[in-house]
């Protein structure tokens, strides 16, 4: 199972979900699934991740120092089983860049056992890494319990 998860620079939220997933599934022995993430822009390109999300995956001992800000790929809707962006402004954006005939868009708060709300708050903005933290983490770990049904082929 490979999933790609979108936000809008790659350096704040798809990033923290893609470490986090990465470290759930370690820990719970969950295998054969690949975790990435991109931008729907091009603001970041190449930049490393944000101080803010970085501090949260350092805190929880996750090393992120080697990943760069990338931006979605046409290639990308082939290569992904699951493309999860962060809120409805991703989703638009994918929809515009790839479509979804193959019905692979989802939100991460989706999987959330108890989403607080549809979107997933931009920290760049807010300023709060933690809460979007919790709500980052809560959709992980509700992805994670379905992938833990996946059988790799």
């Amino acid at each position: 199972m490979k999933i790609l998860f979108v936000c809008h620079g790659n350096i704040c939220r798809s990033p923290m979900a893609e470490y986090v997933l990465r470290d759930i599934c370690e820990k719970r022995g969950i295998k054969g699934v690949y975790v990435e993430s991109a931008a729907t822009s091009s603001e970041e390109l190449g930049n490393g991740v944000h101080y803010g999300t970085r501090g949260i995956l350092d805190r929880l001992g996750i090393d992120c120092s080697k990943k760069r800000a990338r931006k979605i790929t046409k290639s990308d809707y082939e290569e992904f089983d699951l493309l999860i962006g962060m809120d409805g402004a991703n989703i638009q954006n994918m929809l515009r860049f790839w479509g979804d005939e193959k019905h692979k868009l989802h939100l991460l708060s989706e999987f959330a056992e108890n989403p607080n709300s549809r979107d997933i708050s931009d920290p760049w903005y807010t300023g709060d890494f933690e809460s979007t933290y919790r709500d980052v983490k809560a959709g992980c770990e509700g992805l994670a319990e379905l992938l833990s049904y996946y059988k790799p082929k």
